[in-house]
This record gives structure tokens, C-alpha cells and sequence, in this order.
């Protein structure tokens, strides 16, 4: 049996449909209260946004947009471009000023050109004091020089998916909560031909957040608070030397993987366990085509969080999406309410219940949603925006960080080390080397 890319990730509409019921009846009012804006005579909008892996994230989307053009008038055409394709986009964008209104971009884009995004503070702070505040990590990529640049609109969480049966078939009662366990776990699983799976490879989600978790969790970082590059550090040869081991437990050939390989293996049944989505369970759950082996296999499967390293608390990066008005707009008063209506609720609450598990709030007062406890392996997934940590960590956000990332060296420096390509000593040189290409001094 294959799985693509789509069918991994692909969940329904409603799939926690009921869990929250909307409360609007007909059409909504539009900015009920406190703030609003005008749009601009004959405005049309063009957004561009990621493309859709959860079928319920997209279907309430374009749902939410209908509402905005109804209550407005106000067109809305959304495009669609693949997850490795939106920063050059909306680089270039920025740069050449010229393409859609607004973009949803990833992790520290925003900050690699705020000046050329519109100013939405008015809005961000409207947002912020209307539904319990932000979460933090997500608004520190939203803002700089205490000014929204964007609006966080929602972070990807990744949890540790894992089966059950084969975790007790290893010994153990329940899954460890420490990395030292972890590795203890990974070695019996493979002893009773059950190995784990983690992406080394180029994984935009996968690989960068599975190197982040190892190097902070050992206590390591690649920058200062200074932006002085210090990936050259005892604590990350302790990391290094972790993932080493950690590796002989591996699948063959997770040096090469991308995002959706270890969804494939898993549910597959050639994996124990993998880092990955809410998507991987979906995908079993859902099973349309009620295939015997997805039945078993999503009766089995248990989500946790990664485990906690020598650090002694939890540090994850998750991928973060943040929507930006380009200042070239001639309708920045019709994309900013736009962008407020999709925030507001019923808007907000109904995207997040279609997306199932998928996409975790970034304002506060949806942290109630019902869809985190509409399952018990949705809980993995619920604090994704209150807990995650920024790929900057511990200097500031900028070009330099999204570069870095953006180059995977963080990612390189794990992978040749686990596989021979270079010394533990090497790969961090090498690291520190190409890091401070992008941090210059």
C-alpha cells in the first residue's frame, strides 16, 4: 500500500465537527464591536497561503472567506503554493513589490523585511485584548521593535506518535518521559523489530524540528543572546553524542527523509514510533477505504510530547504561520479587515475545530476549544503555541535566523555526525562555520 504526501496528511472537514457548534445563524455580523475597517471602494484581495495538507483547514478557509465577501462585498481569490515554495515567494514579493495582498509565511519570515509589511498593531493589540492575549512564541515572530509586522495566525504541532503495543511489548509500561528512557525505549524496540524513525534529512517541519529538540534539550544553542554564534559547545557535543546513539535504533535511511517518510514507514507498521503531526493518526483514523491494517494500527496509536532532555524542561520548536499585509497594497484597510473577521470568532473557533488537531490557536481565549479534548490524542498537540520556542533561541529574530534554518545547518551537523560523514568535532565546526556566514559580527 502507497501513501502520498496528500494521503498522509489528508483529513475531513468535521472531523471534530460537533465538538463546538457555531453561533451564527445566517449570515454574520461583521465587526460587531470595537474595532472595524472600511474597506476601500472596489477592493479585491489575493491571498496567498501554504498549501492545504488537512482537507477540513482548507474547506473552513474558504468557508470563513465566503462569510467575509458576504458580509462586505469585499472578493477574495486564494492561491495555493507548496510548503518549500512560500518564503522565496513572498520574499521576492516583498522585494520586487509586486503579488498577493497577503501571505501566510513561516517561522521568522516576517522579520527578514518588516519594512516592507504593513503596520498591524492597532490590530494585533485589538486581537490580543479582546481574546486573552497572545501566546508568546508565536508573537514574538509576528512583531519586532514592539510593532505587529503580522498576525500569528497558527502554529503545527509535533508530537511523538507511538504504538501502543509495541511499547509494552518492549518492557515498557508507559512511555518515558526523559531522554535518557527515550534512548532505552528506541533500543528495545528494535530488539523486538520495531525500530524508530526520525527525520535527518531536509524536512521543512520534520527534520528541523526533530535537530532543535535534540541540541536545546542537551542544553545547546546556535546563537547567544547577543546573536554571537556558540554551536560550538560542550553541550552540544552532548547532544551530538545522544543523537549518535539514538540513531543505531533508527530505520535505515532517515538521512534522507523528507517530511513525509516517516508518515509512510509508520503507517506502513515498519515504525514503533516517529515525531510528527496530528496528521499521521488522522490519516489512520479517517481510513475511507477501510483498510484492516489502518484499523488496527489507529486503535494502537498513542501521542505524547517529545521527551524532556538534561535541560529539565521542555523545549520544542514547532512551525509557526504568520499572515502579512505587503505594503504595496492599494486596500490595506480591506485586507486588514480581512484578517480581522478570519480572526474573530465564530471564524476563528470553527477553523480551528475543522482542522482537527491540525492547527493550534495562537490567541489564548481558544485554548478552550473543545476539539483538544474531543480526542485523547488530540492533547499532544493543544499548547503547541503556548510552549514552543523560537528557532532564534537564544538571539534575536532576523534574516540571520531564518538563513540559518533555512540552509538546515542545524540539520546538516546532526546528520553527518550520525552517519559517519564527519566527527562529532567536525560537524559542529562546520556548523559554527557556515552559522556565522548569516550572524556576522
Amino acid at each position: 500500500m502507497k501513501f502520498t504526501r496528500r494521503d498522509v496528511i489528508r483529513t475531513t472537514a468535521g472531523v471534530a465537527a460537533g465538538a463546538l457548534g457555531s453561533r451564527f445563524v445566517g449570515t454574520p455580523a461583521f465587526a460587531q464591536e470595537g474595532l472595524k475597517y472600511k474597506p476601500e471602494d472596489g477592493a479585491k484581495l489575493r491571498l496567498l497561503r501554504w498549501s492545504p495538507f488537512v482537507k477540513g483547514d482548507e474547506d473552513q478557509w474558504l468557508a470563513n472567506t465566503k462569510r467575509f465577501t458576504d458580509a462586505t462585498g469585499v472578493e477574495v481569490r486564494v492561491d495555493k503554493e507548496s510548503w518549500e515554495d512560500i518564503r522565496p515567494k513572498a520574499a521576492v514579493a516583498a522585494n520586487v513589490g509586486s503579488g498577493p495582498d497577503l501571505m501566510l509565511v513561516w517561522f521568522d519570515d516576517p522579520q527578514q523585511y518588516p519594512d516592507k509589511l504593513h503596520d498591524v498593531t492597532e490590530l494585533g493589540e485589538y486581537l490580543g485584548a479582546k481574546y486573552g492575549g497572545w501566546h508568546e512564541g508565536p508573537k514574538q515572530y509576528a512583531t519586532r521593535d514592539g510593532k505587529f509586522v503580522g498576525l500569528p495566525l497558527a502554529t503545527i504541532g509535533n508530537a511523538i506518535v507511538y504504538r501502543e503495543s509495541w511499547v509494552k511489548e518492549a518492557g515498557f509500561s508507559e512511555f518515558p518521559k526523559d531522554t535518557a528512557g527515550f534512548l532505552e525505549l528506541c533500543k528495545a524496540l528494535q530488539a523486538k523489530g520495531h525500530p524508530a524513525g526520525f527525520t535527518h534529512g531536509h524536512g521543512v517541519g520534520d527534520g528541523n524540528n526533530y535537530a532543535h529538540w535534540l541540541l536545546w534539550s542537551h542544553g545547546g544553542q546556535m546563537v547567544d543572546e547577543s546573536g554571537k554564534v556558540v554551536i560550538n559547545s560542550p553541550e552540544t557535543l552532548k547532544a551530538i553524542s545522544y543523537a549518535q546513539e539514538l540513531y543505531k535504533t533508527f530505520i535505515p535511511g532517515t538521512e534522507s527523509w523528507l517530511d513525509v517518510n516517516n508518515n509512510r514507514a509508520f503507517l506502513a507498521g515498519e515504525l514503533g514510533v516517529i515525531a510528527n503531526g496530528i496528521s499521521a493518526y488522522n490519516t489512520a483514523k479517517i481510513n475511507k477505504d477501510n483498510d484492516p491494517k489502518l484499523i488496527e494500527i489507529a486503535k494502537d496509536i498513542r501521542t505524547t510530547n517529545l521527551p524532556i532532555g538534561p535541560v529539565g524542561k521542555s523545549v520544542e520548536l514547532f512551525q509557526v504561520t504568520t499572515a502579512v499585509i505587503f505594503n504595496y497594497t492599494p486596500y490595506p484597510n480591506a485586507a486588514k479587515a480581512y484578517l480581522q473577521f478570519m480572526f474573530e470568532d465564530p471564524q476563528m473557533t470553527d477553523w480551528i475545530t475543522s482542522s482537527a488537531g491540525y492547527c493550534c490557536q495562537t490567541l489564548k481565549a481558544f485554548d478552550s476549544n473543545p476539539v483538544w479534548t474531543a480526542d485523547p490524542n488530540n492533547a499532544a498537540y493543544a499548547k503547541a503555541s503556548a510552549t514552543l520556542r523560537p528557532n532564534g533561541f537564544a538571539g534575536p529574530l532576523g534574516y540571520a535566523s531564518a538563513a540559518t534554518m533555512a540552509d538546515y545547518v542545524l540539520v546538516d551537523m546532526f546528520a553527518k555526525a550520525v552517519t559517519g560523514q564527519a566527527t562529532p568535532q567536525e560537524a559542529m565546526e562546520e556548523a559554527e562555520k557556515r552559522a556565522n556566514r548569516y550572524y556576522r559580527v
